[in-house]
């Protein structure tokens, strides 16, 4: 599949009239109409070009895709040892930050993703055609990745900037073929694939494909064949894919989802969470870009109407269960993907729910019960997918996956079941039920349905095995993990929180996103002027830009376990309270009650504690700064020994003082 609408080689690009260049782009465009304002955009372009480049050999493409974020670049051009990225403003005379961002982040889309662009240099050019400008600046960027900060320039300059960015090679030659060529593996945030999926990208397009991540489509295609097979056959089938933090689980339902939205067909899918925040967010997000692409194509959708579409898709599962509680019919959907489903409730949880909120006294189900039933009211055919991570349950109530299975053994011998091979490892809470699930006469254990690698921090693989060893204080193994990831992934600590926040705006490039994150538990870094009982909104931390004061950008409002549970950032800073203390014996949990800490005893409590901050170390996609604040002698609730311990320790594990 070809990644862009037009591609020459310089000369003959210059030699081709303006006219067929057009005619090429249009062709490439699926036959959507094309506004005239497009058209003057494009003509303005090529005319530029052809004036800037009469003097050069190389390579040039008009609409190079970029399928991780949805959008294309107006032209990039390979000239001897360097890759220009152009985004053309026509007929501005200001240079907005919002195409810096743009310009800039189809830079490091290509450092990042595109294989054979990792090494060259990679000049971003915003070029506001109108402005005023007789010099501009050309420089490296901190980072030192060859990637340029982006450059402006108007039509009179360009011609001068290329040949200065030029002069800053090393004089070698990039082979257009293997260029062009250049396996694209890229790793997009969950709101990113959402997108895409939504607007019929493949899961192939829009995700890594080296070996080590290769499984993603495995699971994805055996996944499908179960659906079809249950479908042909009549049948009704459940199954548990397990993964590690930010594996691809979600990635993976969502990817069925869309391919089985299927209403005249009956393969209706939907795609169902309890977390309440990423539904939320998934939704706006959907909501807000087809807003966008209609616009961008000359066609309006009020916003409300893209909601109410985007919520048949994505739905939470609370509100699935209400339904299905006082509607006794089988549901519209016969493939219902169940995220995170080990946190669905325990009967104690949902009864209790069910008493109090929903006056149904007598309600004798489990969560997960409950929700097979609704499938099972099909006829024909039906399909569960549970998507299963471990060690993520952090919430009173939560049942982990054994409940889904005792539900199975306990009320429906007749559902055939898929199995992770991995099922049976201690973070997926499967217990003796597992075994006892392994005597019905149709399990199947499929090595497709697990995901062993984390593609959110795609630069290192190895981040959720540190974790999980730094928080077993496992020190030596989770120092050995540390070395695997040192040089791509950047971890620092520091007992200073304003260090911290001017670290993080200084790693972020273009519209990476940067955050802070903390413990719901976390009641004394109010101090700090960190205050977790504060709401935050998802949809404005998550989604807003630069000039939002609610966006994760300000760092002025934090987002806790609950809130960023299935979410990532770019740049995490994890700021550590007195709830979850190192000492040799291992960590002791605390929770803050009136005006002191109390000491958490309940196993179940303690372990929600462990899994609260399992959550808040694994969602970076590039790098974190951890903040375990000095405490203060003179006020009870933050002596410096409720902190110096757990720096002291991760300072041992190797990480980098800031």
């Amino acid at each position: 599949m070809k990644r862009y609408h037009y591609a020459n080689n310089i000369s003959d690009f210059i030699n081709e009239s303006s006219d067929k260049v057009i005619g090429i782009i249009v062709q490439a465009n699926n036959g959507y109409d094309i506004q005239s304002t497009q058209l003057d955009a494009w003509r303005a372009q090529i005319s530029i070009l052809k004036e800037v480049l009469a003097s050069y050999e190389g390579q040039i493409y008009f609409e190079y895709a970029i399928p991780r974020m949805g959008r294309r670049i107006d032209a990039v051009l390979i000239i001897r040892d360097v890759i220009f990225v152009l985004e053309f403003k026509v007929g501005e005379h200001d240079f907005l930050l919002s195409g810096i961002d743009q310009v800039w982040d189809y830079a490091l889309d290509l450092k990042n993703f595109h294989e054979t662009s990792h090494k060259h240099l990679i000049a971003p050019l915003l070029v506001a055609t109108e402005a005023r400008l007789e010099t501009t600046t050309i420089e490296l960027n901190s980072h030192e990745d060859k990637v340029l900060v982006p450059i402006k320039a108007n039509t009179e300059i360009l011609g001068s900037v290329i040949w200065s960015v030029l002069q800053m090679g090393d004089g070698g030659l990039i082979i257009e073929k293997d260029w062009s060529e250049g396996r694209y593996s890229p790793t997009p945030t969950i709101i990113e694939a959402a997108m895409a999926l939504y607007n019929n990208h493949s899961v192939s397009e829009i995700a890594r494909s080296d070996a080590s991540a290769i499984n993603l489509s495995q699971t994805s295609s055996a996944l499908s064949e179960i659906i079809e097979n249950a479908k042909t056959n009549r049948k009704k089938a459940i199954c548990f894919l397990t993964g590690v933090p930010g594996a691809g689980k979600t990635l993976v339902g969502l990817d069925i989802a869309t391919k089985h939205l299927d209403k005249e067909n009956g393969t209706t899918s939907v795609f169902l969470s309890g977390n309440g925040p990423l539904v939320a967010v998934l939704r706006e997000a959907l909501a807000r870009d087809t807003v966008r692409r209609k616009k961008e194509s000359g066609d309006r959708i009020p916003k409300s109407k893209a909601l109410r579409e985007v919520k048949v898709f994505i739905q939470n599962v609370h509100h699935f269960r209400d339904d299905y509680l006082l509607d006794k019919g089988a549901p519209f959907d016969h493939v219902a993907i169940f995220d995170e489903a080990q946190r669905a409730w325990n009967f104690e949880q949902t009864a209790n729910f069910m008493r109090r909120k929903k006056n149904v006294p007598d309600f004798a189900f489990s969560e997960p019960e409950f929700l097979i039933s609704c499938l099972d009211r099909h006829k024909d055919w039906a399909v569960i997918i549970c998507l299963v991570g471990g060690g993520q349950e952090i919430h009173t109530g939560e049942a982990g996956i054994s409940e889904w299975i005792n539900s199975l053994n306990r009320s429906f011998p007749h559902w055939q079941v898929f199995i992770s091979s991995m099922l049976t490892d201690s973070e997926y809470a499967s217990g003796r039920a597992l075994d006892e699930v392994k005597s019905r006469s149709e399990v199947v254990m499929k090595p497709e349905l697990h995901l062993s690698v984390s593609l959110r921090s795609f630069r290192a693989e190895h981040l959720s095995s540190m974790v999980k060893k730094l928080l077993d204080k496992d020190a030596d193994e989770a120092r050995k993990f540390l070395g695997l990831l040192k040089n791509k992934y950047p971890i620092v600590i520091t007992r200073d929180v304003i260090k911290a926040k001017d670290w993080l705006k200084k790693r972020a490039r273009g519209s990476e996103r940067y955050g802070m994150v903390v413990s719901s538990q976390a009641y004394r870094l109010k101090p700090l002027a960190i205050d977790v009982r504060t709401p935050v909104d998802p949809i404005h931390y998550f989604l807003n830009d630069k000039h939002d004061i609610r966006s994760s950008y300000f760092l002025e409002d934090v987002a806790t376990e609950f809130q960023i549970q299935g979410l990532e950032l770019d740049w995490v800073c994890v700021t550590w309270d007195a709830d979850f203390r190192s000492t040799l014996k291992g960590w002791d949990t605390y929770s803050f009650k009136g005006s002191k800490w109390q000491r958490i005893i309940k196993e179940e409590r303690k372990s929600y504690l462990k899994n609260a901050y399992r959550v808040l170390l694994t969602r970076a996609r590039q790098g974190m700064v951890i903040v375990v604040p000095n405490g203060n002698p003179k006020d009870e609730t933050r002596l410096p020994k409720f902190y110096d311990a757990t720096f002291e320790y991760l300072k041992s594990i190797g990480f980098e003082v800031l």
